[in-house]
């Protein structure tokens, strides 16, 4: 009778769930189940890095429980690294650099420049990570915008989410970083305005928001970011960081996806001891420390999702 009234309860509980909207959006490619089994594949141009990367990459993750993706490219020695290219995850805030990168191929493609409305929205919701200009600017385009964009850039594995919960798109590594090597090279998709315009925007994210992978970032780079951070039922917390870091010898990617994050700083601090291994080792020849300091309590913006509609700001307290 006891069982029997357990597994009343847990299908009552199954249902609820679903009638809230809360299962229907997760993705299940980048189960737990995989974390045992993946590992850091790295290849290089330079004598001794990959393995180098891969040893450092693997100690930095070591113990860590939650599952993460992470795609490097370095153009300057040609080195890759990948760990779970495409599993998909919930995009969170990294998504707007996308809408924008939307936004302004359409405009090209149209012809047109971009209003001041669209300027005051592009730049509240990269450097400010505003949910309300994100959701005005994902309305203007329309899904449809979004997935030529995404046909057009060979962002293949990405998926808008639906219902206007863009922070529910479906992205993997592999796809983020081929965002950011658009936005970093001469290329058909996006113009040479275009790539500058939301790299600069990406240069001017307000303090509390450069977490993630600028950590470790050495002097005389720019630093370009997009990060984001999402809690639901299932999978805990998903905190995502992108990072474009180029200028004075720089020229390299990196994405680091995490979820079955227990808290926000437990996401935070495994995409920073990653950054902070990669920036090592992509610049042997600096021996002093990095000068540029990540904020001691990262704040971005919660996305509206089915089971929390009103998007709200958190602040992630490190230890």
């Amino acid at each position: 009778m006891t069982t029997s009234r357990t597994a009343a309860r847990a299908r009552a509980a199954l249902c609820a769930a679903v009638a809230a909207g809360v299962l229907a959006p997760i993705s299940f490619a980048a189960a737990p189940a995989s974390a045992a089994t993946a590992k850091v594949s790295c290849t290089s141009g330079r004598a001794g890095l990959a393995a180098k990367l891969s040893k450092d990459i693997t100690a930095a993750l070591k113990g860590r429980k939650s599952t993460v993706s992470v795609a490097l490219y370095d153009r300057s020695t040609k080195t890759t690294c990948t760990l779970r290219a495409t599993a998909k995850y919930d995009s969170a805030s990294i998504v707007k650099a996308t809408v924008l990168a939307t936004l302004l191929w359409d405009n090209a493609k149209r012809g047109r420049h971009l209003t001041q409305r669209e300027i005051d929205l592009s730049t509240r919701m990269i450097t400010k990570s505003d949910n309300d200009a994100t959701t005005a600017l994902w309305k203007q385009l329309g899904v449809g915008k979004v997935n030529a964009f995404l046909k057009a850039a060979g962002m293949t594995h990405t998926v808008p989410g639906s219902g206007g919960y863009w922070g529910l798109t479906q992205i993997t590594a592999q796809d983020q970083q081929r965002l950011l090597s658009l936005l970093t090279s001469k290329n058909s998709v996006l113009t040479a305005g275009s790539r500058s315009y939301e790299l600069g925007l990406m240069k001017k994210v307000v303090a509390a928001q450069r977490w993630g992978t600028p950590a470790g970032a050495r002097t005389g780079t720019t630093v370009q970011v997009k990060n984001g951070w999402l809690q639901r039922s299932t999978h805990g917390w998903r905190v995502h960081s992108i990072g474009a870091f180029t200028g004075n010898r720089h020229d390299y990617a990196l994405t680091v996806l995490t979820q079955d994050n227990k808290t926000m700083s437990d996401g935070v601090n495994t995409i920073q001891a990653v950054a902070r291994v990669v920036h090592t080792d992509l610049n042997p020849r600096i021996a002093h420390a990095p000068n540029f300091t990540v904020p001691a309590a990262p704040q971005e913006a919660l996305p509206p999702v089915p089971e929390a509609p009103a998007g709200r700001m958190f602040t992630a307290r490190l230890r």
